[in-house]
């Protein structure tokens, strides 16, 4: 049985990707059916396109997959707190279920006082620590 556990180290290998490519560490995958539909890291430098966070790129891939643009029954796993532009994307995507890892104190949605779409559940904590860390070490070798 898949658990939530195994999608978010699913999710922390993509942000290891994103590390390696020297993107902030952030990975999201978005399961529907316990199969992944989508897989997505930060692409804003290598696209140079401030949108392109992983969940955008998972949205995006997973609408297309799916023939729709919404996200009705789908879990999306993420490495860090969406921001609010990617809340409000999940916002309107209808996602069924969040889980975020480590929380953003500075961007995230949540710290901003901001709710998804009502029937959305929320869940957190799951890998907060690993997240947190390669998050941090990114930003340590940056300055």
């Amino acid at each position: 049985m898949f658990t939530d556990d195994y999608f978010m180290n699913i999710a922390f290998q993509q942000a290891q990707i994103a590390y390696e490519k020297d993107e902030v560490p952030v990975g999201c995958v978005i399961v529907h059916n316990n199969r992944i539909i989508a897989k997505a890291h930060n692409l804003t430098e290598q696209l140079n396109d401030v949108t392109a966070h992983a969940e955008m790129q998972a949205i995006t891939a997973a609408a297309n997959l799916l023939g729709g643009k919404y996200l009705i029954d789908c879990s999306l796993y993420v490495t860090l707190e969406p921001c609010v532009m990617c809340g409000g994307a999940l916002t309107w995507a209808q996602l069924s279920r969040l889980v975020i890892a480590a929380e953003d104190a500075q961007r995230g949605f949540l710290h901003k006082g901001l709710a998804l779409h009502p029937k959305t559940q929320i869940i957190t904590g799951i890998m907060a620590e690993e997240s947190a860390l390669l998050l941090k070490n990114f930003f340590k070798s940056k300055r």
